[in-house]
């Protein structure tokens, strides 16, 4: 029951609550914008792993116009996977990819596009991996991924195979980035388990079906890229070769400040990876050293979608990974990481959910980074309500979602989630899938009343996103870093741009770009409220 969320502190929870003043709140606008999608596992009940893991979807500027676009991954019906009572559904399933009208509405451009895959979908990516200005499509499959190129004309090009990135093993998830450092987009790709089309039978039946510890797991791959068009398989030589993970999600950052992304590996059921990039190449998995292998007490949990950001403003980032537990917030402390999930109260809250997408994004514009989740039962299609957590900015959480909107008076079934200004007016929206059902798009409402600022880091030329720049932003006291990594949370791709919350000010002290490589930009006394372009300068500048 919702009321259960404030079950402590109860008194020190509404106080201070009652000292934030006026509340953003979330409105569903998924009908009034013309978001007409429908999410469908291949079947009419819920029967095994696949279907249960759901899907992801993206905020996304496939057009280059300024404004965030939305692609939603779909399931389809498929013999190896669902029951013979879908087969209905067969051929009537796919993605969709809706273009943002810049009044608030969508129209659905799949079609016209040629993006609508008919996979069997689960997560997807998107990047400018052949740097002519505009962003590709990578939909990750049960079965052969699909990697559509973006032919600058509002089409895309199916290149999956002659580009190498048709991986047939069931991938989740996909970060892209310049591991080598040679200048184009390189791309990791998260991969689960080997499902055996139903076979494994030896499980409690009112556990809804196997778990993942049923089945043999699946290495993940990182693909080189060539810079024709192709990509190698370069996991081995680049020390990632881990054949028994389950990964779920992964993204990035530069978890120890020395200029390189380092990668984290959310898996179910088993320990997380978080391989420390060595700037030369090569990673060298640093979970156990970390203390983010496990979840606090040494357990393996089901981890599901990391998100990664600086909770308490030290200058470090920290990561927070929903599960089937409590969830688990690890909070950087430089050599190590300090799991303060309980201190911190939101395992008093999440401990009554089964968390998937997680979010870090400052939704009031405060300065400080607030917890989303999608919620929903593993293995039943058993509704739960969503979290919201407000940062008190004391290294604690307070539970608003009583406070935030109707939609947190609802259940669903979620799974992936997204956050980004889908309207540009300087407060950051959310878009949850919900399995088996239509995704919803929420749009924020009062966040914009204070101080923002929203940072688009360019490479040269100001079309192709600086994937893997820092961007630093001080405030008075409140110094404030993003690293420009849109993949993050469970499936899913989040707004490209750096948000920033700058509370009651009006300029920002300084905006600092830390490019990859260890080139800066410095600009003072930015004015708030604005959307402000940085393109790097090329070589030689």
């Amino acid at each position: 029951m919702k009321s259960i969320r404030f079950f402590t502190p109860l008194l020190l929870a509404l106080v201070s609550i009652s000292s934030f003043g006026a509340l953003p709140t979330f409105t569903d606008v998924t009908k009034k914008a013309g978001i007409d999608a429908k999410h469908s596992y291949g079947d009419f009940k819920l029967t095994n792993i696949v279907e249960g893991t759901g899907a992801g979807a993206m905020f996304f500027d496939y057009d280059s116009d300024g404004w965030l676009d939305i692609y939603l991954v779909n399931g389809c019906w498929l013999k190896d996977v669902n029951d013979n009572r879908g087969r209905k559904l067969r051929g009537k399933l796919g993605n969709r990819l809706y273009r943002n009208n810049r009044d608030g509405t969508f129209t659905d451009v799949t079609k016209k596009a040629g993006v609508g895959d008919r996979g069997y979908g689960a997560g997807c990516s998107a990047a400018d991996f052949d740097a002519d200005g505009d962003l590709d499509i990578y939909v990750l499959n049960y079965g052969a991924n699909v990697l559509y190129r973006n032919n600058g004309d509002g089409t895309f090009t199916d290149i999956s195979k002659v580009s190498g990135l048709a991986d047939t093993h069931w991938s989740l998830s996909a970060p892209w980035f310049d591991y080598d450092n040679d200048g184009d987009l390189d791309v990791y790709v998260t991969n689960y388990l080997e499902y055996d089309k139903g076979k494994f039978r030896s499980f409690y039946p009112a556990a809804g079906y196997p778990g993942p510890l049923s089945y043999k797991g699946q290495s993940d791959v990182l693909y080189r890229n060539n810079g024709d068009g192709t990509f190698t398989d370069a996991t081995k030589t680049a020390g990632l070769h881990n054949p028994d993970g389950r990964g779920m999600s992964a993204t990035l950052a530069d978890l120890d400040n020395d200029g390189f992304l380092d990668l984290y590996v959310a898996n179910d059921a088993m320990e997380n990876y978080c391989y420390r990039n060595t700037g030369k190449g090569a990673f060298k998995n640093e979970a156990l050293v970390w203390g983010l292998a496990f979840g606090e007490g040494g357990q393996g949990v089901s981890s599901m979608g990391p998100t990664i950001g600086d909770v308490d403003r030290d200058g470090r980032l920290d990561i927070y990974v929903p599960d089937m537990g409590y969830g688990c917030l690890q909070m950087n402390r430089g050599k190590y990481f300090e799991d303060r999930t309980a201190q911190s109260k939101l395992a008093v809250v999440c401990g009554q959910y089964t968390g998937w997408g997680g979010l870090l994004l400052d939704y009031d514009n405060d300065g400080y980074l607030d917890v989303f989740i999608a919620n929903g039962n593993a293995h039943h299609e058993y509704t739960e309500e969503d979290v919201l957590m407000r940062n008190n900015g004391k290294g604690g959480f307070i539970d608003v979602a009583a406070k935030s909107g109707a939609y947190f008076r609802e259940k669903h079934v979620g799974r992936g989630s997204a956050c980004g200004d889908f309207d540009n007016d300087g407060d950051l929206d959310l878009l949850v899938v919900n399995l088996n059902a239509s995704p919803k798009l929420l749009r924020n409402d009062g966040g914009s009343a204070g101080g923002w600022l929203t940072v688009e880091c360019k490479l040269p030329g100001g079309k192709s996103d600086a994937i893997g720049a820092r961007v630093t932003v001080k405030t008075g006291s409140l110094v404030q870093i993003r690293d420009i990594v849109p993949v993050t949370g469970y499936l899913s791709q989040s707004d490209p741009r750096a948000h920033f919350g700058l509370g009651s000010a009006k300029t920002a002290d300084s905006v600092e770009i830390r490019w990859a490589g260890g080139r800066k930009t410095l600009l003072k006394n930015v004015q708030a409220r604005r959307i402000l372009r940085i393109v790097k300068e090329p070589k030689g500048k």
